[in-house]
């Protein structure tokens, strides 16, 4: 019960990782025809691939404990 850090770490890290790839899913999706639709899948590239990057720096931090 004293090891607290690598549970946490560890939700962090699946949590960025989920999100990242989902993320990066919606900006492979078609989208409705518009002005903002190059903008709206730059964003979702640049969010997914943060967030799977988070889930890999939390996941090298698990086993650097």
């Amino acid at each position: 019960m004293g090891n607290w850090l690598e549970p946490l770490i560890f939700g962090l890290a699946l949590i960025a990782f989920v999100l990242g790839l989902s993320s990066l899913i919606m900006s492979a999706l078609p989208q409705p025809a518009g002005a903002e639709v190059m903008k709206s899948k730059v964003e979702y590239s640049f969010f997914g691939i943060a967030g799977i990057v988070v889930g890999i720096v939390c996941a090298y931090a698990i086993y650097n404990v």
